[in-house]
């Protein structure tokens, strides 16, 4: 079956598009990549999605507005990835808003913008959509819900093998090994903690809005790192939280940065605040892998890997594994999440549990996913 994924992260840049033919067993499918594309957000639509997920109002109207653009870009991206209209069905993660995650007795909430609807009439296929709502109704996170894919599409190795993400937020799952004692152990998955949300923020408040990122990590290379700091930081009461676990802009967003500046000192050069910022993403993820079970090897996609020297801080903060990246496995980093929510919405066709336990802390598995057919013609 050929199956359409799009994905806009926490980062907001726009949306990863992949077309993929997957068939067979459903635990372990077979699957080709056919076709991939990113599309940018326009510049306006960017601003006012990351406004509305820093906490800024909007009316009724405005949102709704909001909606119907992000829909309308989604198909955009859509077609793209596949002008040819040859998905038999398309798999879209919308624009996350806002995640709570579940905390004492309160169950966790996740907003992922999108008219489903609508885009399944734009685009005269079935959208599946709303991936999070059914594993937090069962108690979970309803994140990250990558873990099941990774597992599904990469299997496993002689050892551990840890897969990174680098979007707006950083997150890791951990595949056990194909032999030996930990063979049985569960797939294991959590949210790290900050990526490209707080360096995107510090690059455009340090550059007026004149850059949107920092290309390769040259300005923060520039930079020195403030250690002190970073080991301050590392000490935060999410970072020190075992999984399961999950988070976004709500936490670490336009307020966030600014306490890490002030920390930093008002007099803080941009190049070492940059430095700091970059080198604490890496210190994250090296703390958590310190912490249990020790892999082989870390594959690294998202749009971090195009940041070189934050991938030089985690080959020295992550000592003791081949840091690589995943696109030597034959995914390109921007088609990873894409792919996950292709794959995702072909198990979605199937009634095929979608979820992990072991990563979202639901009570139990879950079909994920809302289906979305267009309308049919009127008699």
């Amino acid at each position: 079956m050929r199956v359409l994924g799009l994905m806009s992260g926490t980062s907001a840049d726009g949306v990863d598009a992949v077309l993929v033919d997957l068939r067979g067993r459903s635990a372990r499918p077979r699957w080709r990549i056919l076709a991939g594309a990113h599309t940018p957000y326009p510049a306006d639509l960017r601003e006012r999605l990351v406004a509305v997920g820093q906490g800024t109002p909007l009316n009724a109207e405005a949102l709704l507005t909001l909606a119907e653009d992000l829909t309308e870009q989604q198909a955009l991206a859509a077609l793209a990835c596949d002008p040819e209209g040859r998905a038999e069905l398309v798999g879209c993660h919308g624009q996350t808003l806002w995640h709570r995650p579940p905390q004492g007795e309160r169950r966790g909430a996740s907003w992922q913008l999108l008219q489903g609807p609508l885009l399944a009439e734009l685009l005269g296929r079935p959208v599946v959509f709303d991936f999070r709502s059914a594993d937090l109704a069962l108690g979970g996170h309803g994140a990250p819900l990558v873990p099941a894919a990774d597992a599904a599409l990469l299997g496993s190795i002689g050892g551990w093998r840890a897969l990174l993400n680098l979007g707006g937020i950083a997150n890791l799952t951990l595949l056990p090994p194909a032999t030996g004692p930990d063979r049985g152990n569960p797939v294991l998955g959590w949210d790290c903690g900050p990526a490209n949300t707080l360096l995107d923020l510090a690059v455009a408040r340090f550059s007026g809005g004149s850059r949107p990122f920092d290309a390769d990590g040259a300005w923060a290379r520039q930079g020195r790192i403030d250690e002190a700091r970073i080991r301050h930081w590392l000490q935060e009461p999410y970072l020190q939280r075992p999984p399961p676990k999950s988070t976004g802009r709500e936490l670490y967003g336009s307020a966030d940065l600014e306490r890490r500046l002030a920390d930093l000192g008002e007099e803080v050069d941009p190049a070492d605040a940059l430095a700091t910022l970059t080198a604490f993403t890496a210190a994250v993820v090296g703390q958590d892998l310190a912490r249990g079970v020790r892999p082989l090897e870390l594959l690294v996609a998202g749009g971090g890997t195009r940041n070189g020297f934050l991938m030089e801080q985690l080959r020295r903060r992550c000592r003791g594994m081949a840091v690589r990246r995943l696109a030597s496995c034959g995914i390109a980093d921007e088609h990873r999440e894409a792919l996950a929510f292709a794959l995702l919405a072909w198990w979605r066709q199937r009634s095929y549990p979608g979820s992990l336990p072991s990563v979202t802390g639901a009570r139990r598995a879950a079909v994920l996913g809302v289906i979305a057919s267009p309308p049919p013609s009127g008699g």
